[in-house]
């Protein structure tokens, strides 16, 4: 089962995923940009759905150049899902190296869809 890695500082958000993705998808979950750069390491998540603001000393943009610039995780997919829906946002998230954007609030089902075509 593939290893899905959600992070946002918001309990709601991140039940939200995971009911929608449990019975597809092994998960893991982190709350900051801190704790995200962690799991990452330690899970190897195939896919990391992150949250751009959030308490604490990294932000979710800093979590996903992390991620691009580590050897080792820098093929994982990433999709930001985000309140920051400006052109300008989006265009960074890309720059950055994103794989997907989506803007709260987001459908779930679009999520899954854009997982299962993109970890087939």
């Amino acid at each position: 089962m593939k290893k899905i890695l959600i992070v946002d500082d918001h309990p709601d958000i991140r039940r939200l995923l995971s009911i929608t993705l449990s019975r597809e998808y092994d998960l893991a979950e982190a709350s900051d940009g801190t704790s995200a750069l962690e799991a990452c390491r330690t899970h190897r998540p195939q896919a990391v759905l992150l949250d751009i603001m959030m308490p604490g000393e990294i932000d979710g943009l800093q979590v996903l150049q992390a991620v691009r610039a580590d050897p080792e995780l820098k093929n994982t997919l990433v999709a930001i899902i985000t309140a920051r829906g400006q052109a300008a946002d989006y265009r960074l998230g890309q720059d950055l190296g994103a794989d997907a954007y989506f803007i709260k609030p987001f459908s779930p089902l679009q999520v899954v869809s854009w997982l299962r075509e993109k970890l087939k």
